[in-house]
């Protein structure tokens, strides 16, 4: 990139952010976090109070609808900083607000249609890849579980379904099943363990949806995306302090966020090992996810809620392996892969942590029931 044009988008980037700057002057912006969705800066500028804020190009590929994700973000952003206002927490937690333009919108289209938006910086944080120990697993817990208790008197249709369809598992079942038929994918050891293994589960896919529909676990509102990074850390005390990336936020079941959450924290060796037959679930690490969890959601969960927890740990997984292999099999239209055969190996992954849970049910449904 020649020096010129790099100067051109720079001023491009600090015209848009002074689009949100309402109170100072915008002295630098630059890019900011490893996020594969939207595109994201860091503005500075010469404003005491509020010295950074975030920026972010909403990825329209993705969220076609982005009026609604702003939407939704003022709506639950606006009713938790009210809770907070009304019974104010022992301990630092904040929540992300939306900063509106000039002309006091919460987005501001540029001349090509790209669509921006302004978040607050929670300054004295930092986010993790990994776990570390139990005692940052309770933390993670309890920050899903803040999150859930904080909007769990927001009625679920003030709103928008964002992304249709997401962790609806019979519906990544009914894709799988579509895609089979149309591929001549070369039978390998590893292809037919697959294939088998989504043949003798078909039958768990509709374990939540069912439960949805009789009534027995009721629909609420979900974050959608809990995973480790998700969580800011006050850097001085190392405790939870925000859960972020908000995009996602929609009406949904709150097992989906406990079971991915779950999946995602408890295995060690991490998603994109090759190793698959060394995956395994940490059941430590589970009970400190679900003690920290379950000290500020015992206030709203109901007892079906506690008899779906081990269903939504174990579909989880097996939804998320079901996903890679389906488009391994569909030719890797929807995840970016690195090699031909990676959403193979992902997908092997969640369906071995899937076997693991599996081989260790009376014991995380203990830890459950010793929770409660």
């Amino acid at each position: 990139m020649t020096e010129d044009i790099k100067t051109q988008e720079t001023n491009n980037l600090v015209a848009i952010a002074e689009q949100f700057a309402l109170q100072g002057k915008v002295s630098g912006v630059q890019a900011f976090g490893s996020g594969n969705i939207n595109d994201t800066f860091l503005v500075t500028q010469d404003f005491l109070k509020e010295q950074r804020f975030i920026l972010q190009r909403i990825n329209q590929q993705v969220f076609r609808q982005p009026q609604l994700i702003m939407q939704n973000m003022r709506t639950f952003t606006e009713h938790v900083r009210k809770r907070l206002q009304s019974n104010p927490l022992n301990r630092r937690w904040e929540v992300p607000r939306v900063l509106l333009t000039k002309d006091t919108q919460d987005y501001y289209q540029d001349a090509d249609g790209s669509f921006w938006r302004a978040i607050s910086f929670i300054e004295g944080t930092q986010s993790f890849d990994t776990m570390r120990d139990a005692e940052q697993a309770e933390e993670i817990g309890y920050a899903l579980g803040m999150f859930h208790n904080l909007i769990s008197d927001l009625p679920p249709e003030k709103l928008a379904d964002t992304l249709e369809g997401f962790h609806i598992t019979p519906l990544y079942l009914q894709y799988y099943e579509e895609v089979l038929p149309k591929t001549n994918i070369q039978q390998s050891i590893e292809v037919n363990y697959c294939l088998q293994f989504v043949e003798d589960r078909k039958v768990c896919a509709h374990v939540l949806e069912n439960a949805k529909a009789q009534g027995t676990v009721p629909l609420r509102l979900m974050h959608g995306d809990p995973k480790i990074n998700n969580v800011m850390f006050d850097t001085a005390t190392g405790l939870a302090v925000s859960m972020i990336d908000l995009d996602t936020v929609k009406p949904g079941l709150v097992h989906y966020d406990i079971g991915d959450c779950l999946r995602s924290g408890c295995n060690p060796v991490g998603e994109e090992t090759k190793q698959w037959e060394s995956v395994y679930f940490d059941t430590d690490i589970c009970r400190g996810i679900l003690q920290g969890y379950l000290s500020v959601a015992k206030e709203f969960l109901t007892e079906d809620d506690y008899t779906y927890i081990y269903d939504a740990i174990r579909l989880i997984a097996f939804e998320l392996g079901l996903r890679f292999f389906a488009d391994y099999l569909a030719g890797d239209v929807y995840f970016k892969v690195k090699y031909p055969q990676h959403n193979l190996a992902r997908a092997l992954v969640q369906f071995k942590l899937t076997e693991n849970i599996e081989s260790q049910e009376t014991k995380i449904r203990k830890i459950i029931q010793e929770m409660k």
